[in-house]
């Protein structure tokens, strides 16, 4: 079926008909630019989001939970997903709006010649017409004209009373006449033939051609629209496969969350190495009851009001666990004396991989600056072997320091790793787990987060031994005096209560467990932790 056949006289409709066509193209254009939009949008709310959750601390300082590993690869995997709805916006932009665009501006441009030459034709033929319809017009004008001249000439000719010049004055009127009527006829007849030729070749040939042509260019316009379709819908496709393996990592990051690992991770974190605090020793306060004096009175132990009550201390052990308070902060020591045992072994061993590190660079660079060396003792003229020798010897102090580094804190190590052993053999085989990880005690029991504020136990002495050490008639002298840095609750057994500021006598120093003796002025004796306190120890007893 033909638009030049079928719709011959339809040109106004055909007209409005490809303005629609077009206009439809167009606005199916916005649409796809409306849809590469929102899909920039999401991309960059995707991206916005990743980036707000993503882990702003170094990899160090990561957790390494499988359940935050976890999180990480899916972020990772969703900034991918982000760049894929980049490549549709990007795809839909170039390949489906452009393309539209450009090729609406071609059909504009197409229409538009094409109803020109319509419109040209048209105008032609109606030229056409008003020729043949001014012929037919004056055709019939010299028509009645001639009718008039034959009526006067024969009324003339039947008046006896006319004369002979007036008959043959109407005679040649009426010959005049007559001939222009022919002539005037032969004209019509002429333009008549002439605009029925260009009427047909009008309705058979020229219009014809110009609505197959406007036929065309619609059906190329519909055609245009589907591939565009088509198009819109394989820029979604092509992404797919890639958009698949995106959920694929996600299912599998999920898959690898590992609970048991987790919780072992936590063992790892905050193990601290001490040991459980061991059973209360009974105290027999009836002695007093039953015993009997001579001069019938009830003696008073001496300085048995020195020790730490143990229900009190229980209930300051239950108070107090430092969930929520921030916990004084220790100074830091070299050798991470400050820390529990467990918690100090992995930042000595820490520390000892990285000088480690550090070493086998001076040594790689030692090694080098000497092979240049040699090849400069071989070939002078390649530079001075002098002229390495400082940094040679650098290099050497370097390796030396190093070595000397990596010396003491194994040492410490081995001393840490020498405890730890020494506990574990007393320690019931049932309680030994050198595989799960550690965790951290404040000196008073009680259970931190931050490792640079703990402090390890108090040694645990035996009952009696405190016993003849607080029933001596005899005090021990103060070697010097301190001054408490942090409020401290002794709640262990031996330990010492302190308040923030309060001075106290010291009568033993610390021996290397992190503890000083001390005594108030109320004649209360106890440990206290050494970073807790300020100490100044009297000139003649120093080194005593």
């Amino acid at each position: 079926m033909s638009w030049g056949t079928e719709l011959w006289d339809q040109f106004e409709n055909l007209d409005k008909h490809t303005q629609w066509g077009i206009d439809f193209l167009e606005r199916y254009a916005k649409f796809v630019k409306e849809r590469l939009e929102i899909e920039q949008t999401y991309a960059k709310q995707l991206r916005n989001l990743v980036k707000k959750y993503c882990p702003k601390r170094s990899k160090d300082d990561e957790p390494r939970f499988t359940s935050c590993l976890s999180f990480y690869a899916i972020l990772n995997e969703l900034n991918d997903y982000a760049g894929q709805r980049e490549i549709v916006a990007e795809e839909m932009g170039h390949k489906v709006y452009g393309e539209l665009m450009r090729y609406s501006q071609d059909l504009k441009s197409e229409r538009k010649h094409h109803l020109q030459e319509g419109r040209k034709a048209q105008q032609y033929l109606d030229h056409c017409w008003k020729q043949m319809d001014n012929s037919k017009k004056k055709f019939e004008r010299e028509c009645r004209e001639a009718e008039k001249s034959q009526l006067s000439y024969e009324r003339i000719d039947n008046d006896i009373n006319a004369t002979k010049s007036e008959v043959e004055k109407a005679k040649a009127q009426l010959y005049l006449r007559t001939h222009m009527a022919d002539e005037s006829k032969n004209e019509y007849a002429a333009q008549l033939q002439n605009f029925n030729g260009e009427q047909w070749k009008h309705f058979n040939v020229a219009i014809p051609q110009i609505f197959k042509n406007l036929q065309d260019m619609d059906e190329r316009r519909t055609v245009k629209l589907g591939e565009t379709y088509r198009s819109f819908a394989e820029v979604e496709r092509r992404v797919i496969p890639i958009v698949s393996k995106c959920l694929e990592g996600m299912v599998a990051a999920a898959k690898s969350v590992d609970e048991r690992r987790d919780s072992a991770i936590v063992i790892e974190s905050f193990k601290s190495g001490f040991e459980p605090p061991g059973d209360f020793p009974f105290e027999d306060f009836s002695q007093n009851i039953y015993r009997t004096g001579s001069d019938g009175t009830i003696s008073t132990p001496k300085n048995e009001g020195v020790r730490p009550d143990p229900k009190h201390s229980l209930g300051k052990a239950k108070n107090k666990l430092w969930l929520f308070g921030k916990k004084p902060k220790a100074p830091t020591l070299e050798d991470f004396s400050h820390l529990p045992p467990e918690q100090r072994r992995k930042k000595l061993q820490q520390r000892i991989d990285e000088l480690s590190k550090e070493l086998q660079k001076e040594v790689d660079q030692r090694d080098a600056l000497n092979k240049m060396k040699d090849v400069y003792e071989k070939n002078p003229q390649m530079g001075d072997p002098s002229s390495l020798q400082p940094k040679i010897s650098e290099t050497m102090c370097n390796m030396e320091r190093l070595r000397s580094e990596i010396h003491k804190n194994e040492s410490w190590l081995s001393e840490v790793e020498g405890k730890q052993s020494a506990r574990g053999d007393r320690r019931p085989s049932a309680e030994v787990n050198h595989h799960t990880p550690h965790g951290r005690e404040s000196p008073e029991g009680s259970y931190t987060d931050d490792p640079s504020q703990e402090h390890r136990s108090p040694p645990q002495p035996d009952p009696h031994e405190f016993d003849d050490e607080f029933d001596d008639d005899d005090p021990l002298p103060a070697i010097g005096h301190c001054k408490a840095l942090y409020a401290f609750n002794g709640e262990n057994e031996g330990t010492l209560v302190m308040k923030e500021d309060e001075v106290l006598y010291i009568i033993e120093e610390d021996k290397g467990d992190g503890w000083t003796r001390a005594r108030k002025q109320s004649g209360e004796e106890g440990y206290v932790p050494t970073s807790y306190v300020e100490i100044t120890l009297e000139k003649n007893s120093k080194g005593s």
